[in-house]
């Protein structure tokens, strides 16, 4: 059995979609700053100079009209009862920035899931969590009628700071069972899940 295995049986983790319930889970995971540099996961969801303008509570405060909308924006990861880990979620079309961003330009016209950010609590990265986190994604798009899970992360040639892979790793991806489909960029591919 791996070294990763056992770490992660030793978490006993379960997951949770962020309702309103869990919204204070939510805030003490991404802390004050909310999670990396105020974004509070609304970087995908807003163009331009819009993310820049609303970094910080107006962000912390979007994230919430939609969790209070009753709109699932993401998973929440537990560990012993706290909230260890996160993955955004939501079908593509809820993220305007990556319908005008010509590296992750759709590649049909399919309707699919994107996974679009990450966010492990510090003393818990390195783990798998990320890796259980995209498995319990899948699951959920498939209990939500969902065919296509789709994610673009990094393909890492060198070590970066955690904050700079907030889209996930490559590898990440591959062990969840994800197969790359496309690459604009040599260091963006994009990769599916295709739900059977």
């Amino acid at each position: 059995m791996s070294e990763e295995r056992n770490l992660i049986e030793e978490l006993d983790l379960s997951f949770h979609p962020l309702t309103q319930k869990l919204w204070r889970d939510f805030e003490l995971l991404f802390g004050n700053n909310g999670a990396c540099g105020g974004c509070w996961c609304m970087f995908w969801k807003l163009r331009g100079k819009a993310f820049d303008e609303n970094r910080g509570d107006p962000a912390r405060q979007m994230q919430k009209s939609v969790v209070d909308s009753k709109t699932v924006p993401g998973l929440l990861a537990y560990s012993e009862g706290y909230p260890v880990g996160w993955i955004a979620i939501e079908p593509r079309s809820a993220y305007p920035k990556l319908a005008h961003s010509r590296v992750l330009k759709p590649i049909d016209d399919e309707e699919v899931w994107a996974v679009t950010c990450f966010f492990i609590e510090k003393k818990h990265r390195h783990k798998g969590i990320a890796i259980e986190l995209l498995k319990y994604a899948v699951e959920y798009v498939k209990k939500n009628g969902g065919r296509i899970v789709e994610g673009y992360p990094l393909e890492l040639k060198e070590n970066q700071p955690d904050p700079f892979v907030f889209t996930g790793t490559a590898s990440a991806f591959i062990k969840a069972g994800f197969q790359e489909v496309a690459r604009n960029s040599p260091t963006r591919p994009i990769f599916r899940y295709m739900i059977q």
